[in-house]
């Protein structure tokens, strides 16, 4: 799980994945679904803020030190980190994106365990966003630099990639107002 930005674009007191949601702070609950998930293991990048002291002992974390270079460097970091453990495949996700449950990460997963293909990504409402499953062969295919992940890779090889409809909502947290957004929909969510 990617979680190593400086949330430029949050003109508050913290670090956005360290602000209150529901009685936690944000990054607790797309750390949480992941762990649900039951993957081989779940990694945590961080960078800009210190999540230690928020991560259970059977989360991973590995620190990015050169995150201000974008998410790519995470990405990155957390790629050299798999395949040292020998992982064939990653499932990636973003901890800016609490609404995001256990079973996208389980669909995706699964999916992309029995894909043709080597990347799967989640859809909602049909439109692709994250989890991305991306197996080992893909991953010299991704880039080094910059403040993209996969999404690149996935427009210009489109033969690479299959899509998987989850539930959830991608809604990811960039500003106050995005905080707002979230409260508000997890409010209605709760009443579904």
């Amino acid at each position: 799980m990617l979680a190593a930005g400086g949330s430029k674009r949050y003109k508050g007191d913290t670090n956005k994945l360290l602000v209150p949601f529901k009685g936690k702070p944000l990054v607790s609950w797309a750390v949480e679904a992941a762990l649900q998930a039951g993957l081989d293991e779940t990694v945590v990048v961080s960078g800009a803020a210190d999540l230690s002291h928020l991560l259970p002992y059977d989360v991973t974390l590995l620190r990015n030190d050169s995150w201000e270079r974008g998410m790519a460097s995470s990405l990155a970091g957390a790629l050299h980190w798999c395949e040292f453990r020998e992982h064939q495949a990653v499932v990636v996700g973003l901890a800016d994106q609490p609404l995001i449950p256990a079973s996208a990460w389980i669909k995706v997963a699964s999916a992309g365990s029995s894909a043709s293909v080597p990347i799967v990504v989640a859809t909602y409402a049909g439109r692709r966003r994250n989890p991305v499953f991306l197996d080992k062969s893909v991953w010299p295919l991704l880039p080094s630099s910059g403040d993209v992940g996969a999404r690149d890779l996935m427009a210009k090889r489109p033969e690479l990639v299959a899509e998987v409809a989850c539930n959830g909502s991608p809604l990811d947290v960039d500003t106050e107002e995005d905080i707002r957004r979230l409260r508000q929909q997890r409010y209605l969510l709760d009443r579904l």
